[in-house]
């Protein structure tokens, strides 16, 4: 299925969690925030929100500095 990540058109598999797009983009989550067509998604629901064609995902990562 087709979904967007950051603008980017991708080819995904069939019932990808968030959670597991995330493992497959090596980021971790403690250094990132998502949002899913235009909502943000608790970390804590990660595991358990289904991605779905034509989803459109922004992923925001953190980065320190000083």
């Amino acid at each position: 299925m087709k979904i967007s990540v950051n603008g980017t058109e991708r080819d995904v598999a069939d019932g990808l969690t968030i959670a597991q797009l995330i493992q497959q983009l090596n980021l971790k989550t403690d250094r990132i925030a998502t949002e899913r067509n235009l909502s943000v998604v608790p970390k804590a629901k990660y595991a358990e929100t289904t991605l779905v064609e034509g989803d459109k995902l922004e992923i925001v990562t953190f980065v320190g500095g000083g």
